[in-house]
């Protein structure tokens, strides 16, 4: 049984995997102030709830795109699993080419996702994580990982209406039923949904038409916290796939063991 481990900016995810079938999977706070021992509780308790513990655990893989947690996180791994996690950073085997221009600079994450989404899809390939920050990779059809856009999320973007400014207030961000906002509070809904949303389309057509190939020749897929919200209205073939970066580390863990 492996365990995978996630760590992003807002939330970290763990799974379980039996083979290549992900069994379980769990979310918790990226907390920075926590200490090894409190996220070893955290994590015995959650595979207690499952009828799982530590000692099923067969292999570790870990993930992260927080360097302050990374070391936390291995001691934790060590303390309570009584082993070495495999780390996905710089020189691990992830069955793509790198093609960027210092290949250390890409995030973890994302080459978790474009593992997973050749893997899963095939190329040439556009992977969206639509979570604290907005990533979209491209991979061409030999396996190439081109690059990419880094964007600031949807919540990042409602936080900074608030804290920008005198009197707008916080939101729940939500899909609207019409573009026109009628209040305050619905037109700062409409214009983070319908501005995220708009936006991921543009940039698809630009990324289409930069590889000069037809939106119908790549596959699309959405990952990440935000995917459904924004993507459901999208005028181009995206699948969404929320496991799509828990796969991605057992794929990674395969190719290494």
């Amino acid at each position: 049984m492996l365990l995978a481990i996630d760590v992003g900016n807002t939330n970290t995810v763990f799974g379980a995997f039996k083979g290549t079938e992900l069994i379980h999977d769990w979310r918790i706070a990226s907390d920075q102030n926590k200490t090894s021992d409190e996220f070893g509780m955290l994590v015995t308790e959650m595979l207690d709830n499952v009828q799982l513990k530590p000692v099923d655990i067969e292999a570790v893989i870990l993930s992260s795109v927080v360097p302050n947690i990374m070391h936390t996180m291995q001691n934790m791994i060590i303390k309570y699993f009584h082993q070495y996690p495999l780390i996905v950073g710089a020189g691990i085997k992830t069955g793509i080419n790198i093609r960027y221009d210092n290949p250390k600079e890409v995030g973890a994450d994302r080459i978790v996702n474009a593992v997973a989404a050749v893997h899963r899809y095939g190329g040439p390939c556009i992977i969206i994580d639509l979570g604290t920050a907005i990533t979209f990779c491209v991979v061409d059809d030999k396996k190439n990982y081109l690059g990419g856009l880094i964007i600031p999320g949807i919540g990042i973007s409602a936080e900074a209406l608030v804290s920008q400014t005198s009197k707008l207030p916080k939101v729940e961000i939500i899909k609207p039923e019409k573009v026109i906002g009628k209040t305050t509070v619905s037109s700062m809904q409409n214009g983070l949904y319908y501005g995220f949303s708009t936006m991921i389309d543009g940039i698809i057509e630009h990324i289409c038409r930069e590889l000069e190939k037809d939106p119908s020749d790549i596959r699309i897929i959405a990952t990440g916290g935000f995917s459904t919200l924004l993507v459901s209205e999208s005028a181009y073939d995206i699948v969404i796939d929320r496991d799509l970066t828990m796969d991605g580390l057992r794929i990674i863990y395969d190719l290494n063991s």
